[in-house]
């Protein structure tokens, strides 16, 4: 008999009378209706005025249905129409079933930002982040945004009579939401590989994080319905005085960062139903002839005898089922650490160790309690960014050292060779411009890898942060410049092994105490032998970095991490995002500074105060170094170190053969391309280069 049981056995009668005691608790206000059909509705909504909290509670109830529906009252208007399918007042949501809409599209390529799912801005509700995902449903990519932020995105491949149930990238996609939202947009952008006969057709939603599609397949027509998660919101305000209410643990938190305050009552010890109305908790009733039993009980010594032994046999048998609960769970957590640990790759990586001299020293084992005690339990308030490998995390050691830690993904079992060898590899790296990976800890169900703690940021906050204090002048700018580019220079051709990082990008930047750069998050990055030349791998990047040519190939190069290399150069000189959403038109910045350059407008896209305070000749050099960087055909991008060199000349004013061998050449532009937007789809039209388009980038009076 385990402890489990026992307590089972004793509470089961309570459980009845609790049981017994919630059924005659209605959740609706005294004297109002509770329920549409099968749905319960309780306070604060209601089916009428006086029965709900205020117009935006209010459902109408409509009868018209063999099985009534319910509606809110407030959104009956809206192109979208919400039927209430679920509220919940533990969670404070509230679960909605909207229409899937379709977006058409003729053209075989073309990109559109449609308004989809139901605008709740200014009232009370927000679509949850933890219970909704993306998704979708077509062939090509989609990306949702709000207030000209991109906040998810997701890319699906077509396949032409193919029928699938569920969501797995193919002819559909789907991916998580970081922020609360009130409202979003959806961009469509079509691959442009479809069959002519078949319409262009695309469809993107918010959808309960449970739900699965019957049936995704061609034409991409999306008929039905979807349930939509929603959060609801009180402020004390709206609250009847008396009530036990105070804030809730789980804010909700809006995508410009701030947080909408949120009230959650809750029923006092002993009593059980609806605490957001006065009288809406009630006492749970216990035994009714508790008199009578004592009295008995008065009566009859023997039996209160018999009463004490067996409560205290029951402590007894409580108390050393308790022990050995706490004994077999140690036994259990220790075989499960022991079984993370091996899954892993810890007996890999503890090989490895051994058999590399001095290596230990560097890459330290962490376990899995001191992490959790570093980081307060991976404490929310302890996140310092989320991203697509894991979770980062503030901790301090007991030492005092402050490090970040990172709490990644899963790692495919197939891939953990590879995985402990990036490790080991990555613990070596000993360069000032790349975060310093102290150690690992695997004995947990995801790994947890031990970076030092960069404490100014990422260059990405320091570019587009309008409201930033710190100065960011020219020279700043060109050292960052030149720091990444040495980075990568080493990571390329001055490690053992060459190293490519695949996710080079501004926020995977950090700046420390004095705004040195240090590139971080390797969590996608790839040791190669070197006699290889590049990797086949499963396309990952970031939309706006992502090398075109390896979009197209699955082939990485060195040159991969140059185009993103030159993507981040450019935002260096321009302040300008990879990816906008404010226009219609050019959202990519390769694409625009492509243009602009081989148009002789580069000067209209510099940033105004780089512009006024650098001189000409070093911008324009560096100008000619990002272009020559984003050139389409890999061949023709410089190396990591011919770019360090070339940088550093920049930065004496010292002209050298650097600078002069990247000035463009005869013939060296490439080829025309036309580039999608946003989905990186490359289709070369056999265009010829120009061979009149002179490198100049400012005009000289």
């Amino acid at each position: 008999m385990n402890l489990e049981f026992v307590c089972l056995l004793l509470l089961l009668p309570w459980l009845m009378v609790l049981d017994q005691s919630t059924a005659a608790t209605s959740l609706a206000k005294p004297g109002c209706e509770e329920s549409c059909g099968n749905l319960t509705i309780p306070y604060p909504f209601g089916l009428s005025a006086s029965c709900s909290l205020n117009s935006w509670y209010l459902i109408k109830c409509d009868r018209s249905y063999n099985l009534p529906k319910a509606f809110l009252n407030s959104f009956l208007q809206v192109e979208l129409q919400s039927e209430v399918k679920s509220v919940s007042i533990v969670n404070q949501t509230i679960t909605t079933l909207v229409s899937i809409v379709n977006f058409c599209n003729d053209s075989s390529q073309g990109s559109r930002i449609i308004t989809t799912g139901t605008n709740l801005s200014g009232s009370p509700f927000y679509y949850s982040k933890d219970r909704n995902k993306l998704m979708f449903v077509g062939c090509g990519n989609g990306l949702v945004t709000q207030k000209q932020n991109v906040l998810s995105g997701c890319t699906s491949i077509c396949s032409q009579g193919t029928t699938l149930t569920g969501c797995y990238g193919i002819n559909c996609c789907q991916s998580l939401v970081p922020f609360d939202l009130s409202s979003y947009k959806a961009n469509f952008t079509n691959s442009g590989i479809q069959q002519e006969a078949h319409r262009k057709c695309n469809a993107a939603f918010l959808v309960d994080q449970t739900w699965v599609p019957d049936k995704v397949a061609e034409p991409f027509v999306f008929l039905g319905h979807a349930p939509v998660v929603w959060l609801w919101t009180l402020q004390s305000k709206e609250l009847e005085a008396g009530l036990l209410c105070d804030k809730s643990e789980a804010a909700v938190k809006l995508e410009d960062g701030t947080s909408v305050a949120n009230l959650q009552c809750h029923c006092g010890p002993g009593t059980q139903g609806n605490p957001y109305f006065s009288n809406g908790c009630q006492a749970i009733q216990g035994c009714t002839n508790c008199t009578d039993v004592f009295y008995y009980s008065k009566q009859s010594p023997t039996i209160i005898l018999l009463s004490v032994f067996i409560s205290i046999g029951v402590l007894l048998l409580l108390f050393g089922s308790y022990l050995l609960y706490k004994a077999f769970k140690r036994r259990r957590n220790k075989r499960q650490k022991q079984m993370c640990f091996k899954r892993n790759g810890g007996l890999l990586l503890q090989q490895q160790l051994s058999s590399n001299e001095g290596i230990i020293d560097k890459a330290k084992l962490f376990t899995a309690k001191e992490l959790e005690k570093a980081t307060d339990y991976f404490n929310e308030n302890r996140i310092l960014g989320r991203g697509g490998q894991g979770t980062v995390y503030k901790g301090m050691l007991p030492d005092g050292n402050i490090v970040a830690v990172k709490k990644s993904k899963l790692v495919d079992e197939n891939q953990l060779d590879q995985f402990i060898n990036e490790v080991v590899i990555l613990s070596q790296i000993n360069h000032r411009n790349v975060v310093k990976l102290l150690g690992c800890c695997l004995e947990t169900e995801v790994p947890l890898l031990v970076y030092e703690f960069i404490i100014n940021g990422t260059l990405y906050s320091l570019i587009h942060n309008e409201n930033n204090e710190f100065p960011f002048p020219w020279s700043t700018r060109l050292r960052i410049a030149t720091e990444v580019a040495g980075a990568l220079a080493y990571l390329h051709s001055a490690t053992s092994v060459p190293i490519y990082h695949r996710d080079i990008k501004s926020s995977n930047i950090l700046l420390d105490e004095k705004y040195r750069a240090k590139v971080s998050d390797f969590g996608t990055s790839r040791s190669i032998s070197i006699d290889q030349t590049h990797l086949t791998t499963g396309v990952q990047g970031t939309f706006g970095y992502l090398d075109p040519e390896y979009f197209q190939s699955s082939q990485f190069t060195e040159k991969s991490d140059v185009y993103s290399f030159g993507v981040v150069l450019a935002e260096l000189l321009t302040g300008k995002k990879a990816i906008s959403t404010t226009t219609n038109e050019d959202r990519s910045l390769a694409t625009n500074f492509l243009l602009s350059t081989d148009g002789n407008r580069l000067d209209t896209i510099i940033h105004t105060e780089i512009a006024q305070e650098g001189r000409k000749e070093d911008i324009m050099a560096a100008a000619n170094i990002a272009y020559r960087c984003l050139n389409l055909n890999g061949k023709k991008r410089p190396t990591m170190k011919e770019v360090t060199t070339a940088l550093e000349a920049i930065r004496s004013h010292v002209p050298s053969a650097a600078v002069t061998n990247f000035q463009l050449e005869k013939g060296d532009i490439p080829e025309r391309t036309v580039i999608s937007q946003v989905n990186y789809s490359w289709t070369n039209t056999n265009s010829t280069s120009s061979s009149d388009v002179h490198p100049l980038l400012f005009e000289t009076s």
